[in-house]
């Protein structure tokens, strides 16, 4: 099953398409919108019979589900107090119908605009609800509405978000107006009840995540059929929609039947990644695991790894890493396997910068260029498209911004864009590692993985990564996407595994390693059953 994320742009296509082609009254789409708004509210109260609400709303359709919430609270025996800031005069539409039918129903509204009566009330008030800016708003805030942004922060009440929290771009993520977050750039939600589908602003790693907290995706009624042509090319990848390529091992199987990867890792002082790559290929069923090593480093991979194969090749001559001496013994290797990991801990000197590219000059099997070997590629780009079988990178932010030429803050603010047009430019699929990874290939098409933890920002859980997508390409033929798809949600599952047990300050790389094995048997659980 996918999961589609959208834009404002395509969300109001939906919303437009609702009525015009089925016949379904805006008005019942704002009615049901509020609906859900409210059962939300229902379950972070516990209840809302008697319990002190303030809504706050603006005056576009945002404004106008936050009086269908209230409705529906006053009629549940909440006390509802609404702040409206907008131009009563100027409302309209499906919003100027529920205004008027609160004002029928003399709910109490306050058209002041003070913000002093707004913090006194909020003061008082168990729950605040942010129905103030829509999906539509661009651009910086209004001072007005960032005062109004700044009182709803100050709170020390739950709040629950209308759709998007209030100054957040939904189609960035990015909070309005200020590279430093304040507390007037956007509205910290815990709760965001979000309508018919994700909006980009809400899943990615930029200010829209963290501040939307818990997600919530409500059905108001928008058909099925006109959910699934929505002209969205980027998907959530969540518990729901993650699948895992080696489901089925056939009884009689042997190693062989599982593939084969190679793994070119390691210099002086950074044996722990090609470990760990080493470790992570073979955590996720790899039949055989084969580290090549500078030779200088053989014998400490020896002692490190039990159920890896280590080859020793000729190392650089003034460095303990790969030279170009190392090439035609790493070819030979790789030439009998099936995928390639290529770079965990390679360091930078400048004769494996050299082998490197030359390596990726001869590639013909599926390969993964990581870490190290993404600098010595940011020399020359254009090896990539000397490449003769696909290809998956998987930068960091900072590795990111290297081969874009730009910063790690250029990048985090433009993760999904960044990724897709390297993608599509240089024909590989991009892992854009970090909160909310992103998964893009060359065809357009995007993924937003929402597994994962603070606690995973620790050195070694990349390379853990490399080498289970390495260990993936080697035992399944599925397209390079999809096993980029599965390694990373099942690697961020792992880590929320590792967190729960030891703590997010304290967990490992390896401690992520010894999770996979229980991510991986509950993304199975969830599967259909091949016996």
């Amino acid at each position: 099953m996918k999961i589609s994320v959208v834009t404002a742009e395509q969300m109001r296509n939906l919303d437009r398409r609702a009525t015009e082609e089925y016949g379904i009254p805006s008005v019942l789409l704002m009615e049901n919108a509020g609906r859900a708004v409210f059962n939300a509210a229902v379950e972070m109260l516990g209840g809302v019979h008697r319990k002190n609400v303030v809504v706050v709303a603006g005056q576009g359709n945002n404004g106008g589900d936050g009086f269908v919430v209230a409705r529906f609270l006053h009629n549940a025996g909440a006390h509802v107090r609404i702040f409206y800031f907008g131009n009563r005069s100027a409302a309209k539409g499906d919003a100027l119908t529920n205004i008027e039918i609160a004002e029928k129903m003399k709910l109490d509204i306050d058209n002041s605009g003070s913000t002093r009566k707004l913090k006194a009330a909020i003061a008082e008030c168990d729950l605040v609800i942010d129905a103030l800016l829509g999906t539509g708003i661009k651009g910086e805030l209004r001072p007005d509405a960032a005062k109004v942004v700044g009182c709803m922060n100050e709170r020390i009440v739950p709040l629950l978000a209308v759709d998007i929290p209030s100054g957040i771009d939904a189609d960035t993520g990015k909070a309005l107006g200020s590279d430093m977050l304040r507390m007037e750039d956007a509205v910290r939600a815990e709760v965001t009840v979000t309508f018919a589908l994700p909006k980009i602003g809400l899943v990615t790693a930029s200010d829209g995540a963290g501040l939307a907290g818990k997600l919530i995706v409500a059905d108001i009624g928008i058909p099925k059929e006109a959910l699934a042509d929505n002209g969205s090319n980027i998907y959530l990848l969540n518990s729901k929609t993650v699948f895992w390529p080696e489901a089925y091992r056939p009884r009689f199987a042997h190693k062989g039947t599982f593939g084969h990867v190679a793994i070119v890792a390691g210099s002086v002082g950074m044996t722990g990644a090609a470990t760990l790559s080493a470790q992570g290929a073979l955590r996720v069923g790899t039949g055989l695991v084969t580290l090549a090593v500078p030779e200088s480093l053989n014998d400490i991979m020896e002692v490190k790894l039990t159920e890896a194969m280590t080859i020793p090749v000729l190392q650089a001559d003034d460095a303990r890493a790969f030279g170009m001496k190392s090439l035609d013994s790493v070819l030979e290797i790789i030439a009998k396997r099936d995928s390639v990991v290529i770079g965990p801990g390679f360091g930078r000197n400048e004769d494996t910068i050299a082998f490197t590219l030359e390596l990726m000059r001869h590639l013909d099997k599926p390969a993964i260029i990581d870490a190290d070997a993404l600098f010595a590629l940011s020399t020359n780009l254009n090896v990539l498209k000397k490449c003769k079988a696909p290809v998956i990178i998987t930068p960091h932010p900072g590795e990111m911004a290297t081969l874009e030429g730009t910063t790690a803050a250029e990048v985090q603010s433009n993760r999904l864009d960044i990724a897709s047009k390297f993608a599509s430019k240089y024909g590989v699929t991009v892992v854009l590692k970090g909160a909310r990874t992103v998964i893009a290939e060359p065809e357009g098409k995007a993924w937003i993985n929402t597994s994962g933890t603070p606690g995973m920002a620790t050195g070694g859980t990349g390379d853990v990564l490399s080498g289970m997508i390495g260990g993936l390409l080697a035992q399944s033929e599925m397209q390079p996407w999809g096993i980029a798809t599965s390694a990373v949600y099942v690697h961020g599952r792992a880590g929320e595994l590792a967190a729960e047990r030891l703590g997010e300050a304290s967990m490992l790389a390896s401690d992520l390693v010894d999770s996979l094995p229980a991510a991986i048997q509950e993304v199975l659980a969830a599967m259909p059953s091949f016996e």
